[in-house]
């Protein structure tokens, strides 16, 4: 008997429904309504929270093949977390800019390094810009570590690739307007991901 089918006895067995069963352990009824489907498994904690409810050990309620489902399912969503809270820590340390000495000032003939909001002597309009992309850089490292639950499957498709997007930009912008700290340290962020990426895909 597979796990949906245990699931949907054991819950009948008791008189519950699915509403029920999602209070009882604290999960969205849609996600007991998936489990019953036999359109996904619950993680690690959600099955000992199933195996206590009901009274049973998890090998009662999973076979060998989805015992390992659900392993390589949980340890796939921890990587997916971890690569977020990496992202998102990254992404918002371009707020650095505002106060760190990242950008060149030539003043009485020589470059001084200073910071985003003491720099002086560009266009505004390129000041600007250097402010979008660093907030813009810093919303989405937000967005990110808000979202990092989030399983909607547009979520978790574009996530990785805004991330990469905002941060190209920036370093393009940095390099073409001759500010090489500011497009070193994106580029050095850049790399991290990139490194990320390819290790946990």
């Amino acid at each position: 008997m597979d796990f949906c089918e245990k699931l949907q006895q054991l819950r009948k067995r008791k008189g519950l429904t699915q509403e029920e069963l999602a209070e009882s352990l604290y999960v969205s009824r849609t996600a007991v309504s998936k489990w019953e489907s036999g359109r996904g498994y619950p993680n690690i904690d959600s099955l000992k929270a199933l195996a206590a409810f009901f009274g049973v050990t998890i090998d009662e309620l999973l076979s060998g093949d989805e015992l390992l489902t659900v392993a390589e399912e949980d340890s796939q969503q921890k990587a997916q977390q971890q690569r977020d809270l990496v992202f998102g820590l990254l992404d918002l340390s371009a707020l650095i800019f505002f106060f760190m000495p990242f950008f060149g000032l030539k003043a009485d003939g020589a470059v001084q390094a200073v910071p985003l909001l003491a720099l002086g002597g560009i266009a505004t309009w390129l000041k600007v810009l250097y402010g979008v992309v660093v907030f813009g850089m810093a919303a989405w490292g937000v967005l990110t570590l808000a979202l990092q639950g989030n399983q909607q499957v547009r979520w978790r498709q574009y996530k990785g690739k805004g991330s990469l997007v905002v941060n190209i930009v920036g370093v393009l912008l940095f390099i073409i307007s001759l500010q090489p700290y500011a497009a070193a340290y994106l580029f050095m962020l850049l790399m991290i991901k990139a490194f990320m990426l390819i290790k946990w895909p």
